[in-house]
């Protein structure tokens, strides 16, 4: 059998990078995936890549009548939810003196408001047993020059997360943080990374790896397979470092 044959879950920020990566191997160990974004092509993209009747819900994870909606559809139609993955996050390179009100606001209003209300609106239709993984950094506690206010917004969640882990301990929900290093995915163009300058780049960011070089989507979706699955079911409050080793040096 399947290691998610029967199980419901959802994956925020699940139709690109590290989520869709999740979201297809959920899919492919029997999950019912449902994947929310902000971008209704994007998320058609994605769930056509998916397939095995994913779903996908276009919306903004820093709106909490977003994450009721979402809730409230997910009870009606398929009863209750066993996995929910807040990977939604977003990153916006700065030096703190010319961080604006903006940037600042963006970058909490998504990656620690969005989770925490996620996690206050799911955990109530969610199974006893079932598992929240919420995606953090390696930045929330290794300094990245410019990640200041990332950083900050990482370790926030990485507080809720344990927190969270002792409230909901009577239903046996876990709660675990899954902490990635650099990743080979779409974020780096998003970062300004020009094309002509991604060898370059690649190798000295892999300088600062011991395993040498970027991690892939499908180490991470491993990572989110294992803490989501019953592989992992007596590891609770954990921040699994996915990274190749860089938050040691």
């Amino acid at each position: 059998m399947k290691t998610l044959t029967g199980k419901v879950a959802l994956i925020t920020g699940g139709n690109s990078g590290i989520g869709l990566a999740a979201a297809r191997r959920f899919a492919a160990e029997g999950a019912q995936v449902i994947i929310t974004g902000r971008r209704r092509k994007a998320i058609d993209e994605a769930v056509a890549r998916i397939g095995t009747g994913a779903l996908g819900i276009q919306g903004d994870v820093a709106s909490i009548e977003h994450h009721e909606a979402v809730a409230a559809h997910i009870h009606a139609t398929f009863g209750a939810l066993d996995i929910y993955m807040a990977n939604a996050g977003i990153n916006t390179i700065n030096h703190s003196a010319q961080v604006s009100p903006e940037e600042y606001d963006a970058q909490f209003s998504v990656n620690a408001r969005g989770v925490f209300f996620g996690v206050q609106k799911m955990a109530p239709i969610m199974r006893d047993g079932g598992s929240i993984i919420v995606t953090g950094s390696i930045a929330a506690e290794k300094v990245l020059d410019g990640h200041a206010v990332y950083a900050g917004s990482k370790a926030a969640i990485g507080a809720f997360a344990r927190s969270w882990a002792i409230e909901l301990k009577s239903r046996g929900i876990r709660v675990n943080v899954l902490s990635p290093g650099p990743v080979d995915t779409q974020i780096l163009a998003k970062l300004g990374i020009p094309p002509e300058g991604r060898d370059a780049f690649e190798q000295a960011v892999a300088e600062e790896i011991p395993l040498g070089r970027l991690g892939r989507p499908g180490e991470l979706a491993d990572a989110a397979l294992f803490l989501a699955s019953d592989a992992s079911s007596f590891v609770n409050g954990v921040n699994l470092r996915v990274d190749g080793g860089m938050a040691l040096l």
